[in-house]
């Protein structure tokens, strides 16, 4: 399975709001959408649990109750920039994947920005209302030329650096402050950083703010910040209500200190009667526009074609590329980590189906994951640790309709107890793959240890029994999986499907036996492979056999007449047929693994 659990053939997708019917077209050529619009609360609680994905515009809450309730969802998408309206907590804890379009509309934002401006600084609004009116007010409604100006902009993201460099073509002066801000594309836009609110406050005319709504820009131009601003200054707010404290703005605005308001977001959306946020639109200084920054032809086409191409990837198994609870993935990165992360999970479900059979296997928490070659020069590797909790996890223990992927992975981890040690070594591998991904399950008695570093070194085991030796090692062939070692034998198999691996003495006839038993239960093998002992994983078995004493190993033990059988079936090999294998055909054991 992918890292993002797959769904029953034509998922379904709900749209309680209007989106772009070529957004929507997108979702109907593989999933089957539901347009329901003007839900209740109660009615959604009530459907969700038949939908994979939710997507969702500003108005529908997709509250914690939602999320649980939404037993199949995997995926919730916002098409827009902001996700106030999404719980995101709960859907992290619930592995549901949020995303987001944070570029569709940023152009169409910084255009109203400015449409904005010019409309507070020239009244526009009111000499057309006036006009209308039957009125001809020419002296009244005198406005201010925003050529020569400082504009203060308060978060140089896309948004606000779109606004910086309109702005300049207006012939303005930009300030800006932004504590992430890169100073290099700053000096590009020729907008000059300010250290502090407090030293970009005093000096502008405009003030336009474009940041996300969390806990440190909450209310975060209040009285006080006001009381740092020129006489005659104007604000505008088109990122998110609240940045700006309705009540003290208001009160700036009554006073006369501000000249002007410009806002198209508020605290609560449609504003309550009688609320600050109600008496700030009727205010005759105030331009106010009803949540409009995104809402363009194009805008709206391109939020909702981005947010529904990543709703078809992401069901489909890939890895989201603007999700909000997920580490970010750059392109380079994303094509390359595909085909790992489907060996990984692999190797982790291989590892539990195979070896947790065995005593030996019991309370085995600590893993190292160890990358070689050309994989350990990738940046992220959250989406393969992720890969690795499902698969380890999947095959033994339910997660209570809860997905396991990059959203929740590390939580489930600590849940669990599972420690995972990552190593890199960026030297060639040693077996002649470009990339190696070996994974070596610790002995609990030695799980503080850690193997040594680098790519050899961290390939072998410590020094235990031969049967202690719990380790994987895989790579990808033009992103097809290939497992290339299972304990001491080195290999070469796909990881897919129902496999039956026996651990047997290599001796004639002996496939001839297990094909024999499995006829007379009507298993058909679909595929044979054998798999010898490693010459050189030998030396080191028989170095440690020297150390420990061959008699807690056995007289008769002989490591080089050992082999694997790895065959695919066509369907699960029952219980009473591998013990069959063992007493009748002669095999040491057997393991059934389905991939």
């Amino acid at each position: 399975m992918p890292l993002l659990a797959e769904s029953a053939a034509r998922p379904k997708v709900l749209v309680p709001e209007k989106l772009s019917p070529d957004g929507l077209a997108l979702l109907k050529t593989t999933l089957e959408v539901d347009e329901r619009r003007g839900l209740s609360p109660d009615e959604l609680l009530k459907i969700i649990p038949d939908y994979q994905a939710l997507l969702v515009r500003s108005e529908t809450k997709v509250t914690a109750e939602v999320l649980q309730a939404g037993k199949n969802l995997k995926v919730v998408g916002r098409a827009g920039v902001g996700v106030d309206n999404v719980d995101v907590a709960a859907a992290t804890k619930l592995g549901i994947v949020v995303i987001n379009s944070p570029s569709g509309n940023v152009g169409a934002a910084a255009e109203h920005t400015i449409a904005l401006m010019m409309s507070m600084a020239r009244n526009i609004p009111d000499g057309c209302a006036s006009l209308k009116g039957g009125k001809w007010e020419r002296s009244r409604l005198v406005g201010v030329e925003v050529n020569g100006k400082t504009l203060g902009i308060i978060g140089l993201g896309k948004v606000g650096l779109i606004v910086a460099r309109l702005a300049k073509g207006l012939g303005m002066k930009v300030n800006a402050v932004d504590p992430y801000a890169s100073p290099a594309v700053a000096e590009s836009a020729s907008v000059n950083l300010l250290p502090s609110l407090s030293a970009l406050l005093p000096t502008v005319d405009f003030l336009t703010i474009h940041t996300p709504l969390i806990a440190s820009t909450k209310g975060m131009i209040s009285s006080t910040e006001i009381a740092q601003m020129k006489k005659g200054a104007r604000v505008l707010n088109v990122a998110r209500g609240g940045t700006f404290d309705e009540v003290a703005l208001l009160e700036a605005l009554e006073s006369g200190h501000l000249a002007g308001a410009a806002i198209d977001v508020f605290t609560s959306e449609p504003p309550v009667a009688d609320s600050s946020a109600a008496k700030l639109i009727a205010h005759p200084r105030v331009v106010a526009t009803p949540h409009l920054g995104a809402s363009t032809v194009e805008a709206q086409e391109n939020v909702s074609i981005d947010v529904c191409e990543q709703v078809l990837q992401i069901l489909g198994g890939a890895l989201p590329r603007s999700a909000v609870n997920a580490p970010l993935i750059l392109p380079e990165e994303y094509k390359k980590l595909q085909p790992f992360v489907h060996l990984v999970e692999k190797m982790g479900s291989l590892y539990t189906q195979h070896y947790t059979s065995a005593a030996s296997a019991a309370n085995r928490n600590t893993f190292d994951l160890i990358y070689e070659g050309e994989i350990s020069g990738i940046n992220n590797t959250k989406p393969l640790f992720a890969a690795l909790i499902k698969g380890l996890i999947g095959p033994i223990s339910s997660t209570a309709g809860v997905n396991v992927n990059i959203v929740n992975a590390e939580l489930i981890a600590r849940e669990r107890g599972i420690v995972i040690n990552e190593q890199f070594s960026r030297d060639p591998t040693s077996h002649s793959y470009s990339s190696l991904i070996t994974l070596v399950a610790r002995p609990p008695s030695r799980a503080s240890s850690r193997p040594p570093p680098g790519a050899a070194s961290a390939a072998q085991p410590t020094k235990t029994a031969p049967e202690q030796q719990q380790i994987i090692s895989g790579t990808c062939s033009q992103s097809q999986p290939l497992i290339s070692r299972l304990g001491r034998f080195a290999t070469s198999f796909v990881p897919e499907g129902t496999l039956l691996i026996c651990h047997n003495y290599d001796s004639p006839g002996k496939i001839g036996v297990v094909g024999s038993i499995l006829g007379k239960e009507s298993v058909n093998i679909n595929f044979m492979g054998v798999a010898a002992v490693s010459k050189s994983l030998l030396e080191q078995e028989k170095s440690v056999a020297v150390g420990e004493g061959k008699a807690q190993l056995g007289e008769a033990y002989e490591p080089e007449k050992e082999a694997l059988m790895i065959l695919g079936v066509d369907k699960t090999v029952e219980e009473n047929v591998v013990q069959a294998l063992v007493q009748e055909g002669g095999v040491l054991s057997a393991s059934v693994v389905s991939l």
